[in-house]
């Protein structure tokens, strides 16, 4: 077991053990390397929009925006997606949690810079494009993810990554942001593991 781990047992159903991957610093450092990232990439941050996807993929556009705020001294736009009625696993129960979108502004000729937790599937990301085509015809999407952990069953790149985690699929990532989770922030990982009987 590494130095960050924790060893606990779910109610009799298999002992799991928690790694660190990600601490405070590692994310903040992560995201500012986005920031440039993205500053270089687009040659500057005119006409470019940040849509995070909610929950947590708000939250780190936000960030992000701070950070290219201070690099650039120019705002960037900050919309947020709600992408429960494009998912292709939806169950009406679903439908009924649709918060709804809240972007302040056209995504008409925008390069617009989607962003996300954890990329996994690549079923998330697609519904988002979906509902994104549904606001207009932006000028380009680009793709920010803070984990990317493999394991794509769509054709979906990412175009800034803070972290590459090959994994398992038997495996979870789990993202925990101040501004939602109860604590730090942190990545971890989380590895089932035959109980010792």
């Amino acid at each position: 077991m590494s130095l960050d781990a924790d060893t606990s047992d779910k109610g009799g159903l298999g002992v799991q053990e928690t790694r660190v991957i990600m601490d405070e610093s590692a994310i903040r450092r992560a995201l500012t390397r986005i920031a440039h990232e993205m500053v270089e990439k687009n040659k500057g941050i005119e006409g470019c929009v940040l849509v995070g996807i909610r929950t947590r993929g708000i939250y780190l556009a936000r960030r992000v925006a701070e950070r290219i705020l201070e690099i650039e001294g120019v705002p960037v736009a900050v919309g947020e997606l709600d992408i429960t009625r494009y998912r292709d696993d939806r169950t009406e129960a679903a439908s009924e949690n649709f918060h709804g979108d809240v972007l302040p502004f056209s995504t008409k000729d925008k390069r617009i810079i989607l962003f996300d937790d954890v990329l996994y599937t690549g079923r998330t990301i697609r519904a988002a494009l979906d509902a994104l085509m549904d606001y207009g015809r932006p000028q380009m999407i680009q793709l920010a993810v803070l984990v990317d952990r493999g394991h794509r069953e769509l054709p979906i790149r990412p175009d800034y990554v803070g972290k590459n985690v090959p994994t398992s699929r038997h495996e979870q990532i789990r993202v925990s942001l101040q501004e939602i989770d109860p604590g730090e922030d942190n990545v971890t990982i989380v590895h089932p593991r035959e109980s010792e009987a």
